[in-house]
């Protein structure tokens, strides 16, 4: 039940636990140290990029759901298990929001975004998970549990915490002596490697676990951070004929303060049409992009809404279509979301994820949208391109027919193909997914820079020396391969029949939020 997550691996355990306390949590993590097994830490299981699997002990923190809010000081306090859908409802009672939005918001617990430093949509103007952390609550690996806060490095502990006290000499000096600004100039959303850039500007202990991927840490309470609810909001989308004039539309109405900017290219397109979904202006395009404004009141979104327009028939749109009304607005975002169950219909074709994370500066999203499509024709595969064009942040789903004979050999290719695209024009192999044992062994190619990868070795070494901790996640094992066993390969032994059904039912339905024992019942 637990070999796999919604990626593409899978990897039987050795053991599961699902405690039900932090303190279960640190007894767990205690014994695995002594017994030298490694720890997966997991939640929904709705993670793609194979960080939520491993062959040692899963922990399933999604037992652990406690939410606390304060609305007098916007602060909400939650178990890692707790849902990002839950938590938006108890925000949204007060008058609040957590404007970090996963397309998988309804059922990824928030211990997954914290690993991820996941992301969504209205990152465009709100940034990613890790700038509303405020506060965590961490077991190590040897055991010792602290609560890291913002802009307080006392570490609140009773029982010590030997790696934070290391963190000062093996990894702050280094960055202070070296110089090393660790990052992908220009991107604008990064979940790969550590958060060295953030913590090297701010200090800050909490930086370095969110994104780490359960390899530093196991997160077993959040504190976050809330702003106030959009009070008005105005959508359009509009079409294009050259990815071009997308890309500086994407720019344009970035810089005007738009809070979303969503790519739908024309593969995307292609099986909304075929599935019945796309309106008949839009056939034909080269893309379209969904574009949304907030603001404290309606005239002010009009106005905002009024220049975004402007700008996007100054970049060339064949078209703009704004809502005009609340029930409009849902409707043309239905459209974001129409792809998705047109493809699981098909008997046939699997969505293979190897390459659905990149992000590039944006300048370079119409050369990356370029590449990835003739990397996917010369590989004589077909695929679906959509994604957050305001950021240039583009996923990719390869379509893969597992019966041709060379199928791996073909979507090794498209990786490889991919990877020295990303690093050729300067981007990162994930925007918000995470790197995962999927994208572990790539790291080398994608991060030249400042000697990125000792400092990433270092940081690993201050926090679990003896590399217990979701191993082969971020720094990738002795002869680790990007992908080995592929959920989907015809020729791999079948799981047990209960098993499979469940795993079934949660992938078709993503019924990611019920726990995985529950569907044995």
């Amino acid at each position: 039940m637990y070999s796999e997550a919604a990626g593409i691996g899978r990897i039987i355990p050795s053991a599961v636990a699902a405690p039900t306390t932090a303190d279960d949590v640190g007894t767990l993590v205690q014994w695995s140290a002594a017994a030298g097994m490694p720890i997966t830490p997991r939640g929904s299981g709705s993670s793609m990029a194979g960080g939520a699997i491993g062959p040692g002990l899963i922990i399933d923190l999604s037992l652990l759901k406690l939410l606390h809010l304060d609305a007098v000081s916007r602060r909400i306090w939650c178990g890692p298990g707790a849902l990002r859908g839950d938590i938006e409802r108890a925000a949204h009672s007060a008058g609040l929001r957590f404007p970090v939005d996963p397309s998988s918001g309804e059922f990824c617990t928030i211990g997954g975004m914290v690993a991820t430093n996941a992301a969504g949509a209205h990152t465009l103007k709100h940034g990613s998970t890790r700038r509303w952390i405020t506060a965590l609550d961490c077991i190590f690996a040897d055991g010792s549990r602290a609560i890291v806060r913002r802009g307080d490095r006392s570490y609140h502990s009773e029982s010590g915490a030997p790696p934070l006290d290391r963190l000062e000499h093996n990894v702050r000096a280094r960055l202070t002596e070296e110089g090393a600004a660790v990052h992908h100039v220009g991107v604008r959303k990064e979940s790969s490697g550590y958060g060295l850039h953030d913590f090297a500007r701010t200090g800050d202990v909490i930086d370095l676990i969110v994104g780490s991927e359960g390899t530093l840490a196991l997160v077993v309470g959040v504190e976050l951070e809330l702003a106030p609810a959009a009070r008005a909001t105005s959508s359009l989308r509009a079409t294009f004929a050259d990815l071009d004039q997308v890309s500086s539309a994407a720019s344009m109405v970035r810089r005007l303060g738009a809070s979303v900017c969503e790519l739908l290219d024309s593969s995307f397109l292609r099986i909304a049409e075929s599935g019945g979904a796309l309106p008949r202006f839009m056939r034909g395009a080269a893309a379209v992009l969904l574009v949304e404004v907030e603001a404290d009141a309606e005239p002010g979104a009009a106005r905002m809404m009024k220049g975004v327009k402007a700008a996007l028939t100054e970049c060339g749109a064949l078209s703009v279509e704004q809502a005009s009304a609340v029930d409009e607005e849902r409707e043309l975002w239905d459209l974001r979301y129409a792809a998705s169950p047109i493809l699981a219909r098909d008997p046939v074709l699997k969505s293979v994820q190897v390459i659905e994370d990149a992000a590039v500066p944006p300048e370079q999203m119409a050369a990356y949208v370029r590449g990835v499509r003739a990397a996917l024709a010369r590989q004589r595969l077909d695929g679906v391109i959509f994604g957050h064009a305001g950021d240039g942040h583009v996923h990719v789903n390869p379509l893969v027919d597992v019966r041709d004979p060379d199928w791996r050999a073909r979507l090794g290719g498209l990786l490889n193909e991919v990877t020295n695209l990303v690093a050729t024009l300067g981007g990162t192999l994930s925007g918000e997914h995470g790197d995962g044992r999927l994208r572990a062994p790539l790291l080398p190619r994608a991060w030249r820079q400042n000697g990125a990868l000792d400092l990433f070795r270092a940081v690993k070494e201050t926090f679990d020396p003896s590399n217990i901790l979701n191993p082969g996640v971020k720094l990738a094992l002795t002869g680790q391969q990007p992908f080995e066993m592929v959920k989907y390969d015809p020729a791999i032994e079948p799981l047990p029949v209960p098993a499979a059904a469940a795993l079934e039912t949660v992938a078709r339905y993503k019924a990611y939020a019920t726990h995985r024992l529950a569907l044995l019942q």
